[in-house]
């Protein structure tokens, strides 16, 4: 974990859709380091180093068995605590080697699978997973971009890219018009309130919104953001992100919808509102993706701001320090939106 603060083992990440871990072992990573995803006989979520000690073959290549995660080359069998049980071959009364696999803590909610990498079962999941009302999620989805985790953050809590790379469909360039951004800082994130603007330029307001009573960007330590839309006729709308860093070049991505008061179900969502979001990934991963070729093209350089990138400081000084800045303050800033 050289590339990232150590602090940030400590801390949950999501790390797959439960409905995507069922019969066979899954590898995802997590911080550079690999995982093999199962389930043990109760159904339980389990997840061990993707190595086994013996030869080093990846586990997430194994099976589950009754009792653990066996080895698909020699037939180690490790339980979820990843204490090795079983040696195929060797004498029952030959004691077996200590030898056993790290474990990293697991916990599921909401159709998601979450990892901690120190192993401990400790301290709560981001606030974001555990503020929206059971029976609210519309859609679950997984993907990777290929971008640093800071800058595929950043991109989704930034609304001044979505004129030029979602033209007319979130917002049209030739339709700015004034607003002010809210920051409040806290030491576990921030909140963005987006005052002066009850409705947006763009196709997807026109097609499924309402009159708004506000628009906000959350984001929740480590790797946790949402847009929430509240209407003048009591809806709510949550988009989340949550966001695990699989390398430093490449972050996994789980998106979810939540709906509150208002007819939206999953179905129709699916049918006539994901089609328009995935467009939308689709055009942001693929911005990232050119950001992050030619980042490794000019090397370590710092990007020019202003006042307008209120995001990125917290954001950056969380992944690379483990903690907010030490002079992030509550302000006010107007822009053309």
């Amino acid at each position: 974990m050289s590339d990232w603060h150590p602090s940030h083992a400590s801390r949950w990440f999501a790390a797959l859709c439960s409905d995507r871990l069922r019969g066979a072992p899954v590898a995802v990573s997590l911080l550079g380091r690999p995982y093999a995803l199962a389930r043990d006989a109760a159904g339980r979520a389990f997840a061990l180093e993707d190595r086994c000690p013996h030869r080093h073959a990846p586990l997430s290549h194994g099976v589950c068995g009754a009792s653990g995660l066996v080895c698909p080359y020699h037939g180690w069998r490790f339980d979820a605590s990843g204490r090795l049980c079983e040696i195929p071959g060797l004498p029952a009364d030959a004691a077996l080697p200590q030898v056993r696999v790290r474990a990293a803590a697991v916990r599921e909610h909401d159709g998601l699978i979450w990892l901690r990498a120190d192993g401990r079962d400790e301290g709560e999941l981001p606030a974001m997973a555990l503020r929206n009302p059971p029976g609210s999620r519309r859609f679950l989805w997984q993907t990777q971009w290929r971008a640093h985790v800071v800058d595929a953050i950043e991109n989704f809590l930034d609304p001044l890219h979505t004129h030029s790379i979602h033209p007319g469909l979130v917002r049209r360039g030739g339709a700015r018009q004034p607003a002010t951004a809210r920051f409040v800082p806290s030491q576990q994130g921030f909140c963005v309130d987006y005052l002066g603007q009850p409705q947006q330029s763009g196709l997807l307001y026109r097609l499924f919104e309402s009159p708004r009573e506000s628009e906000r960007a959350l984001f929740d330590a480590p790797g946790s953001a949402q847009i929430e839309y509240r209407y003048a006729n009591g809806g709510v709308v949550r988009i989340s992100l949550h966001f695990a860093p699989h390398d430093a070049a490449t972050t996994s991505v789980f998106a979810s919808l939540h709906v509150e008061n208002r007819w939206a179900p999953a179905w129709l969502v699916r049918a006539l509102v994901w089609p328009f979001l995935k467009r939308v990934n689709d055009q942001d991963a693929r911005m990232l993706a050119l950001q992050s070729d030619n980042l490794r093209r000019f090397g370590a350089v710092r990007g020019a701001s202003t006042s307008l990138d209120l995001v990125r400081p917290w954001v950056q000084a969380f992944w690379t320090h483990g903690a907010p800045p030490a002079d992030a303050q509550a302000k006010d800033v107007a822009l053309m939106l």
